[in-house]
């Protein structure tokens, strides 16, 4: 019995992005964009939504760094500004109008069907109402169904030196989707959605990209392979993220993804390593590559690892405050026991799933923990949910709630996996949100949740946070419905980033970069680390055709400093 261990609770969020590009209005605050439904050349595979953005990824490093020449005819433009946007449209770094034109009538004799110029198919892989930032319309959006479909529009984009940017889901939230200045190809590999193998005696599988969570757990349960909550597999890749399940099982960088087919930005395909679960030969080019959101290359197929099921049970506990509940949190960890998950959802979050969330259960308007625990035994369930009820006593907890079966326990953990819905409903009529995440040391967790919770309360924003306590992460969704309300909120994240940097911490968790942090980095990781990935990038595509103008911060910003 096996199921994906990366597995996470993304239905929200999945909503969210269907919505947005179904419902969208055709305004957006403080300006104007044109949404629309996708064209019929998707060839309807909406379950493949389910990705997080960019489910494209990031390519081989050792490869590349040997590889500074391409087959192509175009020189690279200077260092200083080959990771960055650089040159705007119209700018001599990418091609001209005339060079589209020719690059994208090409494409539809290469890749027959699979290419769409429609306006709205364009504009929907550019913009998102998930995304609180500009968003920006492709050129041409073309669907490839194996690896050799991407090199040849690698090989196009190198001939007319136009911008690549991968597409999946569309489930981003910071932007890795958003078109370039300058043009950009879209690659959806949502067609990519094939499990090619399947080793159950290793404990493995191999698959496309574009492989839904449900398409995964499908397969999984119909050959007695019992699946995760969900997977979401080339997203997870791309921005390194992780979910409710990493507390037990790590996130994306542990080991999880084996090896990686690739295409480079030169059109060359390369295999990260072999399918044996370790080794020893040079260093990991896999992993180095994980969160590198489509900068690096793009993947065409994904060897995972499958971890085997065990029994689960579901608890829920309300506490007094935010302090009380991330506090037993540390101390359920520290007993090592069988802790799956461990969720923290604030006291705003439960009146909104009073409100909006449909659950059969009436909650009382206070901070909860929510709890999955796994044991090989009921009896070991019997002796967690024990001790687990016991410290949370010890901090507080009341009110507990622990399920009489696995329906029961279904039902009262999809409350919490409504939380980018509800929360988004808890802001009222016509608003729409910032969703965002930091992490920090697990002992840092009640400061920062305590005094974010505190700025947030001295605005008139709402906010609903819940996170995944036991690895230090937790989530916001900020609610706005004017331009004057969305600087409050940019300037709430900006000091919720900076909390968390100044305990040791990260500007994103599981979110990814994009272009929604990128201007934390260098006051994250230092100048010498944002300066080595800028390297990398360099060697890797010396053209900065891939995914141009996200993760890595412009040459000229000095970031360093509060703004």
């Amino acid at each position: 019995m096996f199921a994906s261990a990366l597995a996470r609770s993304k239905v929200p969020v999945l909503r969210l992005a269907r919505l947005a590009r179904i419902h969208a209005p055709n305004t957006r605050i403080g300006r104007t964009y044109a949404t629309g439904t996708r064209p019929n050349v998707l060839g309807g595979n909406d379950v493949s939504i389910a990705l997080f953005a960019g489910c494209l990824i990031s390519t081989l490093v050792g490869y590349g760094l040997a590889r500074r020449k391409y087959d192509s005819q175009s020189a690279p433009v200077s260092k200083d500004t080959q990771a960055n946007e650089g040159a705007k449209a119209g700018s001599s770094q990418y091609g001209s109008e005339e060079d589209f034109r020719h690059a994208i009538e090409e494409l539809q004799v290469a890749l027959a069907g699979a290419v769409s110029t429609d306006a709205s198919d364009a504009d929907g892989h550019g913009n998102s109402l998930t995304i609180p930032h500009d968003g920006r319309a492709h050129k041409v959006v073309v669907y490839p169904t194996c690896t050799e479909d991407v090199v040849k529009v690698v090989k196009i984009a190198n001939k007319y030196r136009t911008p690549v940017i991968p597409y999946s889901g569309g489930t981003s939230l910071e932007g890795h989707f958003v078109g370039s200045e300058a043009g950009s190809i879209c690659v959806d590999v949502s067609r990519m959605d094939k499990i090619l193998e399947v080793h159950e005696a290793d404990g493995d599988m191999v698959v496309q990209p574009g492989i839904g969570w449900m398409e995964v757990n499908e397969y999984l349960e119909d050959n007695n392979l019992d699946p995760a909550p969900t997977a979401t597999i080339g997203g997870m890749l791309s921005t390194g993220c992780s979910g409710t399940n990493a507390v037990r099982y790590g996130t994306a960088k542990a080991e999880w993804f084996l090896n990686a087919t690739v295409v480079l930005p030169s059109g060359e395909v390369i295999k990260t390593r072999r399918r044996s679960r370790k080794s020893s030969a040079g260093w990991d080019v896999t992993k180095l590559f994980i969160g590198a959101e489509g900068t690096l290359g793009i993947v065409t197929e994904v060897t995972i690892r499958l971890a085997p099921r065990l029994p689960t049970n579901v608890a829920i506990v309300q506490f007094p405050n935010v302090r009380n509940a991330s506090e037993a949190v540390i101390e359920i960890l520290n007993h090592g026991v069988g802790i799956q998950c461990i969720e923290l959802c604030d006291s705003a979050f439960m009146d909104a799933t009073n409100r909006f969330g449909g659950s059969s259960r009436s909650y009382a308007v206070a901070d909860h923990l929510f709890i999955k625990m796994q044991g090989s035994t009921p009896r070991a369930l019997e002796e967690t949910a024990s001790i687990v009820q016991q410290v949370a006593a010890n901090h507080g907890g009341s009110n507990w709630m622990l399920a009489k079966d696995r329906e029961e326990a279904d039902s009262m953990w999809s409350d919490r996996k409504n939380a980018a819905y509800v929360g988004l409903m808890w802001g009222g009529a016509g608003c729409r949100g910032w969703s965002t995440d930091v992490c920090v040391p697990i002992s840092k967790l009640p400061q920062l949740v305590y005094d974010t919770l505190q700025d947030v309360q001295s605005t008139d924003i709402k906010c609903t946070m819940v996170g995944h306590a036991g690895d230090g992460n937790f989530h916001t969704m900020l609610c706005f419905k004017n331009d004057e309300e969305l600087k409050t909120v940019k300037e709430l994240v900006h000091r919720m980033v900076h909390r968390a940097i100044e305990l040791d911490g990260t500007c994103t968790g599981e979110h990814g970069v994009g272009i929604g942090k990128r201007e934390y980095l260098v006051r994250e990781l230092g100048e010498g680390t944002v300066r080595l990935m800028k390297t990398v990038k360099n060697a890797i595509d010396p053209l900065n055709l891939f995914n141009p103008g996200k993760l890595y911060p412009d040459d000229d910003d000095d970031r360093t400093s509060d703004h």
